[in-house]
């Protein structure tokens, strides 16, 4: 079972990946390409060139997990942002509709609080 969390990062890799790649080979894009620590309990999203197939790559402190969906029709949509960036930060909900089909796109939020925490200031000045 999957379970997506809203407090966890979760980094799409916008480029194609060669998914015969398994656990060192995706966590060598994680650190290479990424630069990014793929032990830091992030979870890091990869597609194949069709799209039709997601690696979903995280670590679970004891070692790597590995979520694998091809898809018998369909492809996976790419969230909108920078093509300059390697990957993007998409939130939980994004990577839950993108998984189901459901086009971002399409996608409005509605307004809705956000708790910001203050950052004090404790230097003498």
């Amino acid at each position: 079972m999957l379970h997506l969390s809203s407090s966890c990062q979760y980094f799409l890799y916008r480029q194609p990946v060669n998914l015969r790649k398994s656990f060192d080979g995706l966590a060598g894009i994680v650190q290479n390409e990424l630069k990014a620590d793929p032990l830091g309990g992030s979870i890091f999203i990869f597609l194949n060139r069709r799209r039709n197939q997601v690696k979903l790559l995280l670590w679970e402190g004891d070692g790597f997990s590995l979520y694998h969906k091809r898809l018998e029709k369909g492809s996976y949509e790419l969230p909108a942002g920078s093509t300059e960036q390697p990957a993007v930060t998409i939130e939980a909900d994004q990577l839950l509709l993108l998984l189901k089909g459901i086009s971002l796109r399409h996608i409005r939020r509605r307004k809705r609080y956000q708790h910001r925490s203050k950052i004090v200031d404790n230097r003498a000045g």
